[in-house]
């Protein structure tokens, strides 16, 4: 069960990754927060609208379309998520997707260390690849994981090193990292301690350097890593509203030596402060953590946070029950050979 001193004034939506859900945050009618949860097997890249939920799981990308009208509930919900369409694409380790302005689905497959969309046909269409990776094979080489869409389009995106050889890049982790601009295909940053969770919002380049437990941003022009907020925890997931980032935090993985021998070791030490699971609301003008929620029980880990606009309390039908199979939702009759004239 979630404690919190986090006000929800919009709500969200975070997959968790190891313990496989998708939880959707709201409020409830008390002004209290309301948590739903659905089982999707490794829960991990995540894009919303008010209308519409992307979410990658192990072996598929599920669209979950809300099918309920303004001012109708279900339950005491004001928006039901419905998983509509499936994309079955193998486990091509899908970490970041958004949509484009075209409408397309682009998503970074850690596998194949590239970007890709969705295939007709195939498990996916490779789109772009680093230029240090030699060849579309399906090694972790440089652990490509976060992107960035700047005006509707995809511009950033963040590796834990320039490894090219399978897993060369849990030997560079504690500083590796780097930011890559997909125009000039150029390196804009290096040094970073296995950074993810690229995002453009107020004309800076925000992101975390996820291996030393802190949000902040990019200078864009310099390539220096400005740390805004030290956060404790090994960092994933990054949303922004109005003044405020809110940002994900994950606990170690026990003795899964990915999450080891890095600097957030040291900083947790130095400020006596131990890890937890959750999210942290962060001022940008200060840089002050004005809010957090903390997680815990089985869920340890998040990969993301999207925030839901104008949503009070939603949820969401998994495929755990049989409520799918029962809840039937119309579209309004249509002519079944069109408008005679």
């Amino acid at each position: 069960m979630p404690s919190s001193r986090w006000i929800v004034a919009e709500r969200g939506a975070v997959p968790t990754y190891q313990s496989s859900r998708l939880l959707l945050l709201g409020a409830s009618p008390t002004g209290k927060i309301s948590g739903f949860e659905r089982m999707f097997e490794r829960a991990m890249g995540l894009f919303t609208t008010t209308e519409r939920l992307y979410l990658s799981s192990k072996y598929q990308i599920w669209q979950l379309d809300n099918v309920l009208q303004p001012g109708q509930d279900y339950n005491g919900y004001d928006k039901l998520y419905v998983p509509r369409v499936g994309y079955t694409t193998g486990d091509l380790d899908i970490h970041d997707l958004v949509i484009d302005q075209q409408g397309r689905l682009v998503f970074v497959s850690s596998l194949l260390n590239c970007l890709a969309t969705v295939s007709p046909r195939h498990s996916c269409t490779p789109l772009w690849k680093p230029p240090f990776i030699s060849k579309l094979v399906n090694e972790d080489r440089c652990h490509l994981n976060g992107l960035a869409l700047e005006a509707g389009q995809p511009r950033y995106v963040t590796a834990c090193s320039r490894s090219d050889v399978i897993d060369g890049w849990r030997d560079r982790r504690r500083e590796g990292g780097c930011v890559i601009d997909l125009h000039s295909e150029e390196i804009m940053a290096e040094g970073l301690s296995m950074p993810h969770s690229p995002r453009c919002y107020q004309d800076q380049l925000w992101l975390l350097n996820s291996g030393q437990g802190e949000f902040g941003y990019l200078d864009r022009a310099s390539g220096r890593f400005e740390a805004v907020t030290f956060c404790p925890g090994y960092l994933r997931g990054l949303a922004f509203w109005q003044q405020y980032a809110i940002v994900g935090l994950s606990k170690p993985r026990g003795d899964d030596k990915t999450f080891a021998g890095l600097a957030l070791d040291e900083m947790l030490m130095a400020k006596q402060a131990d890890p937890f699971c959750g999210v942290m609301v962060i001022d940008l003008q200060s840089g002050t953590v004005v809010h957090w929620l903390r997680l815990e029980g089985v869920v340890t880990e998040l990969y993301d946070v999207q925030i839901l606009p104008k949503v009070q309390r939603p949820m969401a039908l998994g495929f755990q029950t049989d409520e799918i199979a029962r809840l039937l939702t119309l579209d309004p009759m249509e002519p079944l050979f069109g408008e005679t004239v």
